[in-house]
């Protein structure tokens, strides 16, 4: 992440922010709005006795409960109004992107532009709603029925207000994240589970040394954590920079006396061209089912969902497996999703380039697939070992999750990608200048 600064300081002048005014309100209206998703983990769900719940937060941080506060920003393990976080929200796009390409109907609203942009949207929310009340009654039941009875007055009254706070919470976290988007910098829904990882790392760290110093950790282990979460970051920040270069070539054509073109670029491709989203839509999936399995295995410890929970909750061989095959799913999903060889090939020859090689238009485009799809498999490769290894030692030492592969590679994801719209603001703002001094000339 240092080179990604580093390269940042390097390409443009610091000064420049004082200057681009833009850039600055958006920053502050990042910052704010990422300061009251902070102060929404802080405020408590009534009817819940906190010290108890803090208890059994502490107590169930390295299981499932753990995996959820990840998300959340710590706001579930206080059980706070923003316990839920923006995970049924993000489950609610899954599930429209999945019927999106099944479904001929909204595939014609896909391609309809704007307008049927907004409907989907509209859709995702509603699909919001549905999932967020579900999971907030889920939570309610769960809470009355556990064994430190951390529900001060359980029965109907705690179940609807619960419902409706945490309902609404998580509501108010997805206009917050479309907030930032339009008038922020960066993506809001990353950036918000971006703020809840980097302000539980700390705590984690903190807690990580403790365990050292009272002897529950090895002092040659809390080295090779730190070694490997050295390694990791190194790899992220390397796969993500990582790129195939496809050579074009613009052919020559002649105008009059003067000759045009016969110029050469290159079409960048990444190697994980879905990011951070392959391991966020997973862990969204996976934990669904086994969060309902916990709650079943809650009311009765021998039933068939309490056999599931012990077979698929975290550290287990079957939970991994799934995670995994999650992953890879949703990297060629995802990568579909995004990039369309047959568009893209289309467009070349529009612009009369050609791949030298290959025949403009099929040709291109199944060459361009042909290196898509092999990329992709590296890509998703390399997100199923850095999210699913150093997690392994984690939740076999006790751990805190925060240091787990899927939180730095959220945290190095969406750092990336922040640092490269401001420098497109920087850009942008430099260029207005530049225009504006040579029409000063002319004039």
């Amino acid at each position: 992440m240092s080179s990604v600064v580093e390269q940042f300081a390097t390409n443009f002048d610091l000064s420049a922010f004082k200057k681009a005014d833009d850039l600055k309100k958006r920053l502050w209206f990042t910052l704010l709005a990422l300061l009251v998703f902070r102060f929404g983990t802080y405020l408590p769900l009534p009817g819940i006795d906190a010290l108890i719940m803090q208890a059994i937060a502490t107590k169930q941080s390295t299981g499932i409960l753990g995996i959820f506060d990840k998300f959340s920003g710590g706001a579930l393990g206080r059980m706070t109004i923003f316990a839920l976080g923006i995970m049924p929200y993000i489950s609610s796009s899954i599930i429209v992107q999945l019927l999106t390409a099944v479904s001929p109907q909204l595939e014609a609203l896909k391609k309809e532009g704007e307008s049927g942009r907004k409907k989907i949207n509209q859709y995702t929310r509603y699909g919001t709603v549905f999932l967020a009340t579900v999971q907030a009654w889920g939570i309610a039941v769960a809470l009355e029925s556990l064994p430190e009875q951390p529900v001060i007055d359980p029965g109907f009254l705690f179940r609807f207000s619960a419902v409706v706070t945490l309902a609404g919470g998580t509501l108010f976290l997805m206009w917050l994240g479309e907030q930032i988007t339009q008038r922020g910098i960066g993506n809001g829904v990353s950036l918000i589970i971006f703020a809840g990882i980097v302000a539980g790392m700390p705590h984690a760290i903190a807690s990580t040394l403790e365990l050292g110093r009272q002897g529950t950790l090895k002092p040659l282990l809390i080295f090779g954590v730190v070694l490997m979460l050295a390694l990791a970051l190194t790899f992220i920040v390397f796969m993500e920079r990582a790129q195939r270069r496809i050579y074009i070539q613009y052919p020559k054509r002649q105008v009059g006396m003067k000759i045009y073109g016969g110029q050469s670029s290159h079409l960048p491709m990444k190697i994980n061209t879905s990011g951070v989203i392959p391991p966020i839509f997973a862990s969204s999936l996976l934990l669904l089912p086994v969060t309902i399995a916990n709650f079943g295995a809650s009311y009765s410890p021998d039933s068939f969902l309490a056999k599931i929970a012990a077979y698929v909750g975290p550290g287990q061989p079957l939970y991994y497996a799934f995670f995994i095959g999650l992953i890879v799913f949703f990297s060629f999903f995802y990568t579909a999703v995004v990039f369309n060889p047959s568009e893209t090939a289309e467009n070349l020859k529009k612009n009369g380039a050609i791949v030298p090689g290959y025949r403009p238009g099929l040709n291109t485009a199944e060459h361009l697939d042909y290196v898509l799809t092999r990329l992709t498999v590296i890509g998703a490769a390399y997100l199923a070992v850095i999210c699913t290894v150093p997690e392994y030692f984690i939740t076999r030492h006790s751990l805190p999750f925060y240091l787990g592969g899927t939180s730095l590679l959220i945290v190095v994801s969406v750092s990336i990608d922040t640092v490269a719209q401001i420098q497109a603001h920087l850009l942008a703002h430099q260029y207005e200048g530049l225009i504006r001094k040579s029409r000063l000339k002319d004039k």
